[in-house]
């Protein structure tokens, strides 16, 4: 197989970087386009939050051996960093002060990614053309760069779930965008002025909720009055709350724990098997219409609505691309049976490379928590293999391809939770539930 010289990497997160030292180790020329001001743009949304994975399973083999050959400090092994401390200690400092510098160009959005001269109907020497990649700088203008190969590592924050069961906004949720946030909000740091004194509904049955619920929680018992609504879709609160202290990951069997105890002290009001079917303004604040709560239907008056529904893959970017995804999931086919949250958790998605994540535009691959589509069971450690792999394979060296490296903890070791899941790791599998995400 002959090497492919230049390859485009969307998305300067860990991911990304990882995929951009594991081409340089393979003399192959990556250019890193990052849509934010600095590596792991992403992550800063979130840098408040703290992971359940210790530093040993966050550290990318090649990015590290990039770091030794300067004044880096590699952290505690076995201490678990906050989100912020990941972008401040590794990320910045492999993107600024190692070789990969010069690869990495910030403010640059991509747009889309074709053939070049191809659209997605045309076939005529399809397979030997190259890449186009259409990015945005941050001015407005825009630009084109051609590649052998791309690389998508751009990650799903930036399209979160919608409050709807059916992947819709309900009536009136983008009216009062102004009360909603997506994701994980400061509650107790920049955010703070927001939730202070407020009813508030999160909804979501991940650990990014229970993050939310116990940070508002704690602002509670400082800032009074206010409240705390916890609205589920699901009915399983015990399997949500996890393993406690059996978990694998003592953090996130803390998180659990503590969620558990709050919600049997009578701290927060819990909404179980909860559909929202609108949300609109009242007299009293917002006005949440709840159908099907166990704990009963109509109206809820809450002044703040967190919504931690998970997040999906934004697939506009490649519209012109012959894609194999798998209908349910939108991750590639081949990796969709492996990943599917019936099905799996965490620990036991078998480790995959270049070859389960090729689609019929040969060349072009997704990585990182993208390329697991809707399937919220991702793992850092994951993401490195795949893009070790697929460096190797663009090289020309099928025999590493090949070559699985990775070896996961038998129960699973989760990153931070970005989905509306109802299952603690290594628990049963449930219909539309998964075991860490």
């Amino acid at each position: 197989m002959q090497s492919k010289k230049t390859v485009i990497v969307i998305g300067a997160g860990p991911v990304g970087l990882a995929a951009a030292a594991h081409l340089m180790q393979q003399g192959l020329t990556p250019i890193v386009l990052e849509r934010g001001d600095n590596a792991g743009h992403a992550m800063t949304q979130w840098a408040h939050v703290r992971v359940f994975t210790p530093w040993k399973y966050l550290i990318d083999a090649a990015v590290e051996t990039l770091l030794k050959a300067t004044d880096w400090q590699m952290p505690d092994a076995e201490g678990i960093p906050l989100s912020g401390e990941i972008v401040d200690q590794y990320l910045v400092p492999a993107a600024t002060k190692t070789a990969l510098a010069a690869h990495i160009r910030y403010g640059a959005d991509v747009i889309a990614v074709t053939k070049t001269g191809h659209s997605k109907l045309s076939s005529h020497q399809r397979e030997t053309a190259d890449y186009t990649v259409q990015y945005r700088s941050a001015d407005g203008s825009q630009h084109r760069l051609r590649a052998d190969a791309v690389i998508d590592a751009s990650g799903t924050w930036f399209t979160p779930n919608p409050i709807g069961l059916d992947g819709l906004p309900v009536p009136g949720e983008i009216e009062n965008a102004a009360h909603i946030t997506y994701g994980i909000p400061d509650v107790l740091g920049k955010h703070r002025h927001r939730y202070q004194g407020q009813r508030t509904l999160v909804v979501g049955g991940g650990h990014s909720a229970i993050n939310a619920v116990l940070d508002l929680l704690k602002l509670e018992g400082i800032d009074s009055p206010s409240h705390v609504y916890w609205g589920l879709r699901s009915t399983n609160v015990q399997k949500l709350l996890g393993g406690g202290e059996q978990d694998a990951l003592p953090a996130r069997g803390a998180l659990g724990l503590a969620a558990k105890d709050a919600i049997e002290s009578g701290r927060l009001t819990l909404l179980t098997s909860m559909q929202v079917n609108s949300v609109s303004t009242s007299a009293k604040g917002l006005a949440v219409n709840l159908q099907h709560t166990r704990e009963g239907d109509g109206p809820l008056a809450v002044d703040q609505i967190i919504v931690a529904t998970g997040f999906s893959p934004d697939l506009s970017i490649t519209g012109e691309l012959r894609l194999s995804l798998d209908s349910t999931v939108e991750a590639p086919a081949a990796l969709a049976p492996l990943i599917d949250p019936n099905l799996h958790s965490c620990g036991t998605v078998m480790p995959h490379g270049a070859d389960v994540l090729s689609h019929p535009d040969g060349d072009f691959y997704v990585v990182g928590m993208k390329s697991y589509g809707r399937a919220p069971t991702f793992l850092m450690m994951t993401g490195y293999e795949q893009v070790r792999s697929i460096a190797a394979a663009l090289a020309g060296d099928a025999e590493a391809a090949n070559r699985l490296q990775l070896t996961l903890p038998e129960t699973g070791v989760c990153n931070a939770d970005y989905g509306d899941a109802a299952v603690a790791c290594c628990a049963e599998p449930e219909q539309q539930t998964s075991c860490c995400g």
